[in-house]
């Protein structure tokens, strides 16, 4: 499947996810669409304040499943449906991921000026005007422009 056909498909896709969530609380966190044909595999993580049960996962796959085929989204093709949690590790890429993760503990790849990379890891302490503020050790904290990070999780603590 070309690129835009395929970037179209998942905007289509995360346009119908957003529907299947709207006024039940819950947030589409993320869309992916992997393989091809009868392999096909819609992967679609929801979150919300307080977490996510197996009862949220399974409202939005009802209501997602009945737009899919009602809009005819995957036309032709057999695909399986999954709906779930990020996870406690989950990766964060939008503002609004990090805003929601203020006060825990973050781990970055971070693009240094001269095409250097370097990795940082500490609790987020804010982000403002797209900066991430991080304390990565006491009383010593770096500001990140949002811009720069290739790739950021939440860090799990025991």
């Amino acid at each position: 499947m070309p690129a835009v056909e395929n970037t179209a498909r998942l905007n289509k896709i995360t346009e119908l996810s957003e529907q299947a969530a709207l006024h039940t609380g819950i947030e589409i966190s993320e869309v992916q669409l992997k393989g091809a044909g009868k392999a096909r595999l819609l992967r679609i993580y929801i979150d919300k304040p307080g977490g996510v049960t197996h009862a949220d996962c399974e409202l939005i796959s009802q209501r997602l499943g009945k737009l899919l085929d009602d809009e005819d989204a995957m036309p032709e093709e057999g695909y399986t449906l999954e709906v779930s949690s990020p996870g406690v590790e989950r990766r964060l890429t939008r503002p609004r991921d990090f805003e929601r993760v203020i006060g825990q503990k973050i781990r970055m790849l971070v693009r240094e000026p001269g095409g250097g990379q370097k990795r940082v890891e500490g609790r987020l302490s804010g982000i403002e005007d797209g900066v991430l503020q991080l304390e990565i050790a006491p009383e010593e904290s770096v500001r990140v422009p949002l811009e720069h990070v290739q790739r950021a999780n939440l860090k799990f603590e025991w």
